[in-house]
């Protein structure tokens, strides 16, 4: 089984012209990267939401899709298209566009004890599943439960390392307690996707179930499910106002026909890529479409630490001083996202509360400098071959970056930095692959400089643990590079025992000030949250001045760095009203 990953969303690119025109960026939970001239379930989707209140989504093309709403299969294609969080609820959603904030679902209210051990949630009452049954404070127990009960082997669902010990209910409170101290994965506790223990006590392999219909407390239940799309329609029994009647996601199978779908105003939301997103998008109907690309987490480049050259820290140096962050975000990111330059790698604006005052100052060239490079390698012993390459003893400092093809934006990106690289004395080239091929060189360590996003939340702990857990490695969910340090180790375990943003921030100190010296990633710029919409036929959509949520479409509402399709759309209100 495939879980979901604790990662940011690379969603879809097109590039008319340019490094690759025919690729286009991938999706975290889509693997589609070949282009076609057909798409199904878009020509009317327009007219339709006009007349019917109706949502029309796209997160994701896939080439087949079958109604599993199974809220842990992260490859099925209703959760990559956006609908699994409609059905599935969580007791908090969190806005990670201003990670201070969260909104109370199943639950009220909650509370720590324990030294962080145990947490204690008011559960809601009067809520029902969508069958018409009473949603109790035993189906959360339940949960928890059942993710313990299925934490490994083949059907494993341990999503974002929860390890549960008990459930205790009591009167309308659950309290879950874990062996260690977890304040800093609250997002992963409270954003589980709550089950009904009437359906789910009955399935033994988690991992197989296809759940075709879905009970949950969500605001929509299924409607329609056909090969082309499907429809989610209000949920009668739900606990809150519905202000939009029916979601439509259409089954787009090619980044090409999703895009020209968005541009021909045939989809009302998406979450995508576009590098001549003014253009192609906005200026077709400039009083109605729109775009917000939040900052969610960070883009890295992960130096492989146990192959030459990238495991000499001189040479590492010399990459972080050298490459142009500015041009990356602007021609290599279409402006979309910006250059990082603060050395500790946190994502700014978003967690500048974590930012420790030790590093606070640090900075690296937004521009970069071949010269400074230079000066770094020079230092170290390293002197310029017959080639204009610096050497190290005889031995040329000659490296690779790769990163897939079809993620147009990165393989950009990766052109841009072997470019600068070159001009440092750095030979350095680009090296366009597979999605599937890159996966696997990056889950086994076969490679040398790759770009990679790295995973959001409500705090800096899922960004700094994808860089620097080492348990993450095997699994293929972070650690790229094969840090392996216990004292930075023993640095992350900590933080969650830190209640407050003052204690976890004097605790971040040294993790971030180990990011900066020793360069186990080199950062480059924010990975946004990609959100574009359309107001012709709904309002109340978050943007920068209404920031209660970052409006990256995403399939689950649950865990670390997903979006809130739910939040976002119980906020809409149709135009016409």
């Amino acid at each position: 089984m495939t879980t979901k990953r604790l990662i940011s969303k690379r969603v879809l690119a097109l590039s008319a012209t340019g490094l690759l025109a025919a690729g286009l960026a991938a999706c975290s939970s889509s693997g589609s990267s070949t282009p076609s001239s057909t798409s199904s379930g878009g020509s009317s989707s327009t007219a339709k939401a006009a007349s019917t209140g109706e949502v029309v989504m796209e997160s994701s093309p896939e080439n087949s899709i079958t109604d599993n709403f199974n809220p842990f299969v992260s490859t099925a294609a209703p959760q990559g298209m956006g609908a699994t969080g409609l059905v599935y609820e969580p007791l908090f959603q969190f806005d990670l566009a201003n990670p201070t904030k969260s909104y109370p679902f199943l639950a009220t209210k909650y509370a720590w004890s324990n030294g962080g051990k145990s947490i204690t949630f008011t559960i809601r009452q009067g809520v029902k599943w969508n069958n018409g049954t009473a949603f109790t404070p035993a189906d959360v127990a339940f949960t928890f439960n059942y993710i313990a009960a299925h934490s490994t082997g083949t059907d494993d669902i341990n999503l974002g390392g929860l390890d549960p010990t008990s459930e205790t209910v009591s009167g309308n409170t659950v309290t879950v307690n874990f062996p260690t101290p977890q304040y800093m994965k609250l997002e992963q506790i409270a954003g589980q996707a709550i089950l009904p223990k009437s359906v789910w006590a009955s399935v033994t392999n988690p991992a197989t179930f296809t759940d075709p219909n879905p009970v949950g407390t969500g605001p929509y239940v299924l409607g329609s499910f056909t090969p082309e799309g499907f429809t989610m329609i209000k949920n009668q029994y739900y606990w809150q106002n519905v202000p939009v009647a029916k979601v439509y996601f259409p089954d787009y199978t090619s980044n090409t026909g999703a895009l020209s779908a968005l541009f021909s105003g045939q989809i009302d939301w998406t979450g995508n890529y576009i590098p001549d997103l003014q253009s192609d998008f906005v200026a077709k109907d400039p009083a109605t479409n729109h775009y917000w690309e939040a900052a969610g987490s960070s883009n890295a480049l992960w130096p492989n630490l146990n192959e030459w050259p990238t495991n000499q820290l001189a040479v590492r140096q010399a990459i972080d001083v050298a490459i142009n962050r500015q041009v990356i975000g602007t021609e290599g990111e279409s402006g979309l996202e910006t250059a990082l330059t603060n050395a500790s790698g946190i994502t700014l604006p978003t967690y500048q509360a974590w930012l420790a005052s030790s590093v606070s100052g640090d900075s690296v060239p937004a521009a970069g400098s071949a010269a400074q490079a230079a000066a770094v390698l020079t230092k170290a012993g390293y002197k310029k071959d017959s080639a204009g390459f610096y050497a190290l003893n005889g031995k040329e400092v000659t490296l690779t970056i790769v990163d897939p093809a079809s993620y147009t934006d990165y393989a950009q990106d990766g052109a841009i930095v072997a470019q600068d690289l070159k001009a440092a004395g750095i030979n350095a080239t680009f090296d366009g692959t597979t999605v599937n091929a890159w996966n696997a060189d990056m889950a086994s360590g076969n490679f040398q400089l790759a770009l990679h996003w790295s995973s959001g939340g409500i705090n800096p702990f899922p960004l700094y643990d994808t860089w620097l857990d080492k348990t993450l490695e095997a699994g293929g969910q972070g650690d790229f590079e094969h840090l392996d340090n216990a004292t930075i180790q023993a640095d992350l375990q900590k933080l969650n025992s830190d209640q407050t943003v003052a204690q976890q921030t004097a605790d971040l100190a040294p993790i971030e000030q180990f990011v900066a010296q020793d360069l186990p990633v080199i950062p480059t710029t924010t990975a946004a949250d990609w959100f574009e919409y359309s107001s012709k036929n709904f309002t109340g959509w978050p943007d920068q001045s209404n920031a209660y949520d970052s409006g990256q479409p995403s399939g689950t509402n649950n865990g670390p760095g997903t979006g809130s399709d739910e939040v976002v759309l119980l906020h809409l209100t149709p135009a016409s009203s």
